[in-house]
């Protein structure tokens, strides 16, 4: 008989978006979108030129708003909707594929593209629409302190009360389609393996801090994801 789990973290990068046609956004060459990182992904760069910013976000988003879920976000809707578990997603992904798949108890540590955040009274509101440094902040009505609800390098990952809670209580920790290099998120699955979880990563190829998962599944996320799914249905 398989093991059931209680409690399950599904832990995703930008390899599960791949196959809905966003690939990873930043380059081996350190360019994101053909942009500085320092340029448009820096809370300095932001304070320097709030505008070059916005409009990097605001042609990023109709591409992102018109990509549609692929087989492995299905495959989380098809396990959250038929296996009796507690299960959560830690995404590091800032699309909104996981909502537009119903996947529920999605945590979005690295922010989202259709959000805007006001630096003055924190309100955070959701939009698709373009959004300049001359707007107003819904809530407060002061201008020019609305800012794309991305976390940017040097600022602190969202959600980590959140995640500091699922790690330890989680007793399968599922990685698909993250490098595994970038911290905090590639040491979630330390907490989780100390913790006493089983750990499974789906993966282009192995990452660098695969001796910490039990399991490893090779191949496109599209394919790999709903077959484990299946096998833990069985």
């Amino acid at each position: 008989m398989a093991k059931v789990y209680r409690n399950i973290v599904i832990l995703t990068g930008a390899g599960i978006s791949a196959e809905s046609g966003l690939a990873t956004f930043r380059s081996a060459d350190g360019l994101w979108n053909n942009h500085r990182v320092e340029d448009v992904a820096t809370i300095e760069a932001f304070e320097r030129n709030p505008d070059y910013v916005h409009d990097f976000y605001n042609q990023m988003r109709p591409e992102l708003m018109a990509a549609k879920p692929n087989p492995a976000h299905l495959a989380i809707t098809k396990l959250q909707n038929n296996y009796c578990s507690k299960i959560n997603i830690i995404t590091q992904n800032i699309d909104t594929l996981h909502e537009k798949a119903n996947n529920q108890n999605v945590w979005h540590i690295h922010g989202q593209i259709n959000q805007i955040v006001c630096l003055n009274c924190g309100h955070v509101y959701e939009t698709w629409s373009d959004v300049s440094s001359e707007d107003k902040c819904p809530q407060c009505q002061i201008a020019g302190m609305l800012k794309p609800n991305i976390v940017f390098f040097g600022e602190n990952l969202l959600y980590m009360d959140k995640v500091d809670e699922l790690l330890p209580k989680c007793d399968l920790f599922i990685s698909v389609g993250t490098s595994g290099v970038v911290y905090p998120a590639a040491g979630f699955v330390q907490i989780a393996k100390f913790s006493g979880a089983d750990t499974v990563e789906l993966n282009m190829e192995q990452t660098s801090n695969n001796y910490l998962f039990d399991r490893h599944i090779l191949g496109p996320a599209g394919s790999t994801l709903p077959q484990l799914v299946d096998e833990l249905l069985a």
